[in-house]
């Protein structure tokens, strides 16, 4: 099942990382466990963003620390105000959720005032000072999708890409960069890229998808920035009555992505960018910082590629995303 894997995976990485150092800000706690630790969450718009304040929450309580969780609703100058709040609280440290966000100056300036460590999870700002990074490599998890649907379309075809926005979003244009590249190399596909973002939601790829048939009726495959506007754009597809002839391929592992590739949908494929496991380490190399333990700066996660052949081993309907 997809949770013990992430819980098997997430003690490898830990242990592999044993030894290495942190030059970020902030570091050694109380070392008696005794922690209270902020989420800021730039949002809890969608199932990733949820998913992971839950598993930070979980592996929070597995460990006895107290979490004082915020959601800024999209808005930067409300997460400057909640993490300015969560210090007033005197928390021991703060774990960023970025999301969309592609910097936070304000945010990470007052952490570090205050000497308390930052921790980021999935998304890594541009610029600022953080005492640790936790996600994955998400240009490489495009690439993989993209040989995946070059070998599943030997003759070619027309593969249509769904984007989540907006323009500057650093994660998604990572994730297409690596698809094209990937499909550039193959023989006799077309690429088209949807000129509206799918906001990273199942309605907005249901909507992005529908103008894309209208428009492309060559289409032979999808591939998506993340799952849920891929669930979305599969309903197009079957509404349109072309699932036997369209292909899709997503990101992230939703619950509902692995459950459609293992029904046999035309859902093949997506890279694993599991929100339950990196909360879980978000949480852990937070402890360990305030521990006063040596940790590494910045830490790729593992984003194997899931398809029908070994989604068993990561679905889990009880888990957080």
């Amino acid at each position: 099942m997809r949770k013990i894997s992430g819980v098997l995976m997430a003690g490898a990485v830990a242990a592999a990382l044993a030894g290495c150092s942190s030059d970020g800000a902030g570091g050694g706690g109380k070392g008696d466990g005794s922690y209270t630790v902020g989420i800021a969450n730039f949002t809890l718009s969608g199932p990733y963003f949820i998913g992971m304040d839950k598993a930070i929450k979980a592996q929070a309580k597995k460990k006895g620390v107290e979490i004082v969780s915020t959601d800024a609703g999209g808005d930067a100058a409300k997460l400057a105000s909640n993490v300015e709040d969560l210090l007033s609280k005197n928390v021991d440290a703060v774990i960023v959720s970025g999301g969309p966000l592609e910097s936070a100056p304000a945010v990470l300036n007052s952490i570090k005032a205050a000497g308390k460590p930052a921790v980021l999870v999935d998304r890594k700002f541009r610029s600022g000072t953080y005492s640790s990074w936790i996600g994955p490599d998400n240009e490489a998890i495009g690439k993989q999708n993209g040989q995946f649907l070059a070998q599943h379309l030997p003759k070619g075809g027309t593969v249509a890409i769904v984007k989540g926005g907006p323009a500057d979003n650093s994660i998604g244009l990572d994730r297409t960069k690596g698809v094209k590249a990937a499909l550039s190399q193959a023989f006799g596909i077309k690429l088209v890229e949807a000129p509206d973002f799918g906001d990273w939601s199942t309605d907005g790829g249901l909507k992005v998808m529908e103008s894309l048939l209208a428009s492309h009726p060559d289409i032979s495959a999808v591939a998506c920035e993340n799952d849920a506007m891929c669930l979305g754009a599969q309903r197009a597809v079957k509404d349109a009555g072309r699932q036997d002839k369209i292909v899709l391929a997503g990101v992230d592992g939703q619950t509902e992505a692995l459950k459609a590739i293992l029904d046999g949908t035309n859902y093949l494929v997506t890279g694993l960018n599991d929100a339950d496991q990196i909360g879980s380490l978000g949480l852990d190399r937070t402890v360990d910082i305030l521990d006063g333990k040596k940790t590494e700066k910045d830490t790729v996660v593992p984003s194997p590629r899931v398809t029908k052949e070994n989604a068993e081993k990561y679905y889990d309907p009880e888990g957080n995303f």
